[in-house]
């Protein structure tokens, strides 16, 4: 017998339901008043604020990494754009952060939510956000969101369907990923595979393979390609450009025709670099992103 049956065997059902009502009207309690004094708190993800806005009036900016990367990847950015106000996002189930609430369910539109909520709850107005891959997509679904207030959005090496970055389209590939994530996450055998393979990944590695198996598989299914045609907020995306000067101008078109329904999108190739351009390029790219905020 589990634990819960032992205290549930304890008590009449009428108390328990009273002890849950109790408990749940509390919650809601503790929620208005986090929200009163303008703290936050989220099971999907937690968020750093740091630095300060000058006299200017300089910018609040959020910060999303990519897919089973954390906060650190922005540390250039820290000490690069003085004067503005950061606030580092830190997705649960990655980079040795605790999946909670993403070990189960949806993924993407869940955290878009918590990130509106962010915004809301810490009164922020006209803010920008800046987005790596996965983040990116988030950053475009938050800007696609009604009733949030954002002033610009830089989108860094994602294309609007996510399933192109690995030269699919979401009808297609991503028909296949939703198969595989359940196998991956489904099958003891599927589990097992998948953990290996985020074991032996140097990026992956201090992540949760059910979380990164999640993302991959709704990145793969999310395609915002028509939806950025009603997008109201500037949009630079900075990409990657390869160092085989043959495929540069293909990486070019790539991403012209990609975000050609996007109302004049601002787009920028930075190399040659991998995906991790703020890391392999990391003086291009503070360029790029203070040019982004003039």
């Amino acid at each position: 017998m589990s634990l819960h049956d032992d205290i549930a065997a304890m008590v009449s059902r009428r108390q328990w339901l009273v002890g849950a009502a109790s408990l749940s009207a509390c919650s809601l309690l503790h929620q208005k008043a986090m929200a009163a004094d303008g703290t936050f708190s989220s099971q999907r993800l937690s968020i750093k604020r740091t630095g300060t806005r000058s006299a200017k009036g300089h910018h609040d900016i959020i910060l999303i990494p990519g897919l089973a990367s954390g906060p650190s990847i922005w540390n250039a950015l820290r000490t690069d754009i003085p004067g503005h106000r950061l606030h580092l996002v830190h997705i649960s189930g990655f980079a040795g952060k605790a999946p909670q609430a993403n070990a189960q369910g949806p993924l993407l539109a869940p955290i878009v939510d918590e990130l509106a909520r962010y915004i809301r709850t810490a009164r922020l107005r006209n803010v920008v956000v800046i987005g790596h891959s996965m983040g990116g997509t988030l950053a475009m679904m938050l800007a696609l969101r009604n009733g949030i207030s954002l002033s610009r959005i830089m989108v860094v090496d994602m294309l609007p369907d996510g399933s192109g970055m690995i030269g699919g389209t979401s009808a297609g590939l991503g028909f296949l990923a939703g198969q595989l994530h359940s196998y991956f996450t489904g099958t003891r055998a599927g589990r097992q595979m998948l953990a290996n393979m985020v074991a032996n990944s140097p990026g992956g590695r201090d992540s949760d393979p059910k979380v990164i198996a999640t993302a991959l598989a709704e990145l793969a299914q999310t395609d915002l390609t028509r939806r950025l045609a009603s997008l109201s907020v500037p949009l630079h995306v900075l990409y990657a450009l390869p160092a085989d000067a043959h495929l540069v101008a293909e990486q070019h078109r790539r991403y012209r025709t990609a975000y050609a329904r996007t109302p004049a999108p601002y787009l920028q190739g930075i190399g040659p670099s991998g995906h991790m351009i703020m890391l392999d390029q990391r003086t291009a790219f503070t360029h790029a992103v203070k040019k982004f905020l003039d």
